[in-house]
């Protein structure tokens, strides 16, 4: 409930107007892609919301059923609708329908980025050098905590009833379609369990942060993606911590890059360019004429998209990459790099290597269909990169090998990791 924008300006309208306020989730059973290990995640989180809004004296409730229409059910009788940002295009496309059905006051809070969308860039960014500059010198002026004003009816007795206690195992076994992917047994959610992760992150890792960040064998991540993509965690709760700290000025430096920068420029992406999951209009133009002009080339290997999820191929490095993945719901950033690279070599064309990519992301990642999802998958296709030299396969696309995770890590202990973790299983 921290830093969150959407429930301060709420609070304000409804203590204006003296009027009740409600706060509702909607649980949708079918939103495409999600699974039993998406549903549960998010569930934890939603039963943290519960806990904090029952302390506020604001009551919750969870509905079940298409977004549209329950939203719309549920406000009837409101004066003032109050919802967070979404940038994917199913989110905007729920927003865009409630705000022509409604018949009252509509309001989108942008939460969920430092700086603001539309504030930062009015377009799409062609890459993280011209964007990093344009948020930098705004980020201060974003940092402000939110302070929720109390509510006015905390000790009154309220006209709505809020849901039963959330029990996210229940739950998500009721709502995920897709129950073969299991839940991350070691890894909950919720905004307790992200303070935690933040904490501990800044007390152990934060400092070494420039130096081992991309290293695979190294544990120097903070594994707060999925409580982003969830809104479990404010990213403006996290730079505060970070900034707070006593870690190093380079260290400090290279994870807001990574929290602020380079997650602000996927969302950058995904909310300028709409065809962000599909291949024509995600790959740059430069890089789909180059990957056409060398389609026919010879590929070392080519695998099915099942022997890859299997992690059944030649190459121990991505196997392992890939297995970390599907074991843990998260992948090592710079092993993520990897893995795209080498499913575009062993894909029969590029078409269907982004296809797989963002299949296997979008199936297996806990914060798969997040803009940094669709970003790193375009990424591989040349997105917010440059031409290289050519090459077979690649043409003018960045390329990675084997090689070069050999010479500047200590892979094979990444490998026995992973390796450790499936033995678990």
């Amino acid at each position: 409930m921290e830093c969150n924008h959407a429930l301060g300006f709420a609070l304000e309208k409804a203590n204006e107007l003296r009027l009740p306020l409600k706060v509702a989730f909607i649980l949708i059973p079918d939103f495409p892609e999600a699974n039993l290990r998406h549903y549960r995640f998010m569930l934890e989180g939603i039963a943290d919301v519960q806990k904090s809004l029952g302390k506020m004296g604001i009551p919750f409730v969870l509905e079940i059923g298409p977004m549209v229409q329950t939203v719309l059910s549920l406000t009837r009788q409101a004066a003032w609708v109050v919802t967070d940002a979404g940038y994917l295009r199913i989110q905007r496309q729920w927003r865009d329908t409630v705000a022509k059905e409604l018949s009252c006051a509509f309001t989108i809070v942008e939460s969920d980025c430092v700086v603001p969308v539309a504030a930062a860039y009015p377009k799409e960014a062609v890459g993280a050098r011209v964007l990093r500059s344009k948020i930098m010198k705004k980020l201060d002026a974003y940092l402000d905590p939110v302070v929720l004003p109390e509510y006015w009816m905390k000790n009154a007795a309220h006209p709505f009833d809020s849901s039963p206690p959330i029990r996210p195992e229940m739950l998500a076994a009721q709502a995920a379609v897709i129950k073969t992917i299991s839940p991350v047994a070691d890894f909950a959610g919720g905004e307790t369990a992200a303070g935690a992760r933040l904490k501990q992150f800044v007390r152990i890792f934060l400092a070494d942060y420039d130096t081992l960040a991309r290293d695979p064998a190294a544990p120097c991540r903070s594994d707060l993606g999925a409580h982003l993509h969830f809104g479990q965690i404010s990213p403006v709760t996290v730079v505060r911590e970070v900034q707070a700290s006593d870690a190093p000025e380079s260290a400090k430096e290279a994870f807001i890059e990574q929290v602020v920068v380079r997650r602000e420029l996927a969302v950058n992406f995904v909310y300028y360019n709409s065809g962000y999951d599909q291949y024509d209009a995600a790959v740059p133009a430069w890089a789909g004429r180059t990957l056409a002009d060398h389609q026919k080339d010879r590929r070392p290997y080519i695998y099915s998209p099942e022997v890859l999820e299997r992690a059944e191929t030649h190459d121990p490095y991505w196997n392992a990459a890939q297995m970390e993945m599907v074991i843990t719901g998260r992948m090592h950033n710079y092993m993520r790099m990897y893995w795209g690279k080498k499913i575009m070599e062993w894909s029969p064309d590029p078409e269907a290597a982004f296809e797989t990519m963002l299949a296997l992301n979008n199936r297996y990642e806990l914060d798969g269909r997040d803009p940094n999802g669709f970003t790193g998958v375009a990424w591989c296709f040349g997105r917010h990169d440059r031409p290289w030299a050519e090459r077979p396969v690649f043409g003018k696309i960045r390329y990675m090998n084997a090689a070069g995770l050999e010479r500047k890590f200590n892979i094979s202990r990444y490998v026995e990791r992973i390796r450790g973790l499936g033995k678990g299983l």
